[in-house]
């Protein structure tokens, strides 16, 4: 599908011929070097530019207001991320006297100083925007999150007795002496620091202690309305623990006390080629995760500065590591409001997946092989259901001509279905063969725990390719059939995931393709084997033809931009940070090609900078669902292709794990992946975030008379359905391709 100057561009903007923009760029005189620093963004202040629009989405009154609540907290999760992997990388960078810059020019030391400023300033704004606006417009709401000092005498006597039956029990306050040294604090949990007056049963007049409180303890308790008086109220575990601390300490007199919170280096490292089992190797490594160096301290406003000086010398850290919270030290504990109050207006509407109707045909020779055989099938999450896939698996468990089924699995979740329907096939007799990420970031305590559930039942397990994660999306079903064996594939820009599938964006493929199923084929046989890297007809496949694939196609578009025929590029992904991506579209840009980039998250490139990136822009979009999928448009003169996958443009990606990117052959199913996934989003004026060149984003919004246009409303609307509309849609689309 080529794309038209309306879907692409907002009303009342255009964009030179090819042919004027690379006369234009041609002209220059003064061309800058695209290597230059000063064209590059610092990756962290890039992701932490991300973080402040998630919070913007809980700070914008058209959100549900519980939903409001959850995007605080998300943006709370997001930045304790950054902190223990991101910052915690960068100060052992530091520590070890690394001074060399990175492509936006900054030096480890510098890189830190920079963003603990933006942290202090996201953590400042995400408690005005809980304190200011989002608890009071809850409380007008009848939802109330009661500090201590509003709890009248009943409030206080439940509470009380809450502390005696449930809380006290599990307590182990540790004086500090010599005999008691400061105890090891988990990893992002809740402790208070307390200082103390007079001396105990043992004569001894030790001042400080530290009171540990056990993660199995819920952090929002929802108060009795008999009680408060009102139909959903809550109080905090800190707020319950603080008021009955006294308790803890009899006959002493409690003189000051803070909550604090330490955040720690939770990045995993393990030696794959010193090891001899990944999986073992790992699992010693997680219990150490807890413990890592410390990275960053929360502590309550009001924590007196020795206590908080106290704190900061025991884990070794700077004062810049000091963060004086005006609330709860941990406001990600708030996202608990949206499970316990039931209030569907204060909610995202609920919705039905839809179906693609091919997938109904299910009383022909082979099922949904049957179908799948016919014509490609592709599917767009969480729009439409992600069963399909869950369908197919289960089918070949139980169809006897499936001889074998290969699978990729970087992030399942726990219960998960599609493990479950790969141990039916195993003990189907089916030859099961799957490629388990142990190392796929805060999930490798439950993929251990998969791959040993999968190996006890005859799977076959490995670990992937040491020093290379696999992060590709692969399915593989081996069936044979009445012309031979014939290979069935699916492969999707997004995990294994029937939970995240509701949550983020991503598309999937279903093929019977020969070339596509020997190429999928062929990737196993590289995750499993040994040998040389193998031709692909299809598939760009990192660390070997993914980058250069990509860079190719990028100067092809300049090679046309330059003779003046159509070039346009529109690549959509997560991130994109690796500087030789950006250096080849600034290349691009200035031989005159139309570039549009939908970065959700890190963007290290600048648009819109004269003689460099005039013709690019990049937007991202924050909204209901996480915008997931990856997709890679090139105009080509006219004859455009269409690559989907699961890599971002970072490093990482595209030289140091194994990825598998795809084109879209079938022209219907091209046009229509175009469309939703990219000429869509380049037409949200509601949703969407324009990057500057100066690295801040600016939130679009409608022009003049026009209404919001919400790209995942306008997807609901044409793929999601309820009831008898999605019946009625299904038999009209099922009649349509029968006829």
């Amino acid at each position: 599908m080529t794309p038209t100057k309306k879907q692409t561009r907002s009303k009342g903007t255009t964009r030179a011929t090819p042919k004027k923009r690379a006369a234009k760029a041609t002209a220059e005189t003064a061309r800058r070097d695209v290597h230059d620093p000063e064209l590059y963004i610092q990756r962290e202040l890039s992701l932490l530019e991300f973080h402040r629009r998630v919070l913007e989405q809980g700070r914008d009154p058209s959100v549900p207001l519980l939903e409001r609540v959850r995007f605080v907290t998300i943006s709370c999760t997001n930045l304790d991320e950054l902190m223990e992997v991101r910052l915690a990388g960068l100060r052992e960078k530091a520590a070890y006297g690394v001074t060399a810059r990175g492509p936006a020019g900054y030096t480890p030391q510098e890189a830190m100083r920079a963003i603990r400023a933006g942290a202090h300033a996201l953590v400042d704004a995400q408690y005005r925007a809980m304190n200011e606006e989002l608890f009071p417009a809850l409380a007008e709401a009848g939802i109330r999150v009661l500090r201590r000092p509003v709890w009248d005498e009943a409030i206080q006597d439940w509470v009380s007795k809450l502390f005696k039956r449930d809380v006290l029990p599990v307590l182990t306050p540790v004086g500090l002496d010599p005999a008691r040294p400061f105890p090891r604090v988990l990893n992002k949990s809740l402790n208070f620091i307390v200082r103390l007056d007079g001396t105990d049963a043992f004569g001894r007049e030790a001042d400080l202690a530290v009171v540990q409180v056990p993660r199995a303890l819920p952090r929002l308790i929802a108060v009795p309305p008999e009680v408060s008086g009102g139909p959903h109220d809550f109080v905090l575990l800190s707020s319950v623990v603080r008021y009955r601390l006294r308790t803890l300490f009899p006959g002493m007199d409690v003189t000051e006390v803070s909550a604090f919170r330490l955040t720690r280096n939770s990045d995993l490292w393990v030696d794959e080629e010193e090891v001899d089992d990944l999986l073992h190797a790992l699992k010693g490594k997680l219990t150490r995760r807890h413990y890592g160096a410390g990275v960053r301290l929360e502590v309550a406003k009001d924590c007196p500065k020795a206590l908080a000086s106290f704190l900061v010398e025991q884990f070794d850290l700077d004062p810049e590591d000091v963060f004086r919270v005006d609330g709860p030290v941990n406001l990600h504990r708030l996202a608990e409001l949206h499970r316990l109050v039931d209030r569907p207006e204060l909610k995202y509407p609920d919705y039905a997946p839809g179906t693609d109707a091919r997938l109904h045909i299910k009383g022909g020779e082979g099922g949904l092989f049957g179908a799948i055989r016919h014509r490609d099938v592709l599917l767009h999450h969480p729009y439409q259901s992600f069963d399909p896939i869950l369908d197919l698996l289960r089918e070949a468990a139980r169809d006897p001509k499936v001889l074998a089924v290969k699978m990729t699995l970087y992030r399942t979740g726990s219960s998960s279905p599609v493990v479950a329907a790969l141990l039916e096939a195993a003990r189907a007799g089916k030859d099961v063969t799957v490629v388990v990420e142990l190392r796929a970031r805060f999930d490798e305590a439950a993929n251990i725990g998969l791959a040993t559930q999968l190996q006890e039942a005859g799977v076959t397990v490995v670990y992937g390719v040491v020093g290379y994660k696999t992060h590709a999306k692969l399915m593989l079903i081996v069936r044979r059939e009445t012309r031979g064996i014939r290979r069935y594939v699916h492969l999707g820009t997004g995990n294994y995931h029937s939970g995240t599938a509701r949550a983020y964006t991503d598309f999937g493929l279903l093929s019977a393709d020969a070339k596509l199923g020997d190429d999928v084929s062929k990737l196993f046989t590289e995750l499993t084997g040994l040998g040389r890297e193998m031709n692909m007809k299809r598939l760009l496949h990192a660390p070997f033809t993914l980058f250069d694939g990509m860079v190719e196609r990028i100067r092809r578009e300049a090679e046309h931009a330059r003779a003046g025929r159509p070039a346009r590029i529109i690549a959509k992904m997560n991130s994109l940070s690796e500087p030789k991506m950006v250096a080849a579209l600034y290349e691009a840009s200035q031989a005159g090609v139309a570039i549009d980039l939908i970065v959700r998250g890190i963007c290290c490139l600048r648009p819109g900078v004269p003689g460099v990136s005039e013709s690019i822009t990049v937007r991202s979009i924050v909204g209901r669902f996480l915008e997931h999928s990856r997709l890679f448009h090139f105009e080509n003169g006219g004859e455009p292709e269409l690559y989907c996958g699961s890599a971002d443009w970072m490093n990482r990606n595209l030289f140091r794990r194994v990825e598998a990117v795809f084109p879209v052959l079938d022209p219907s199913l091209r046009q229509r992946a175009t469309e939703e996934g990219l000429l869509m989003a380049l037409e949200d004026n509601a949703q969407a975030w324009l990057l500057q060149a100066d690295g801040t984003w600016a939130r679009e919004k409608p022009k003049g008379r026009a209404k919001p246009n919400v790209l995942q409303e306008r997807l609901l609307a044409r793929l999601a359905s309820t009831g008898e509309r999605d019946t009625a849609r299904a038999a009209e689309h099922l009649a349509s391709l029968q006829s």
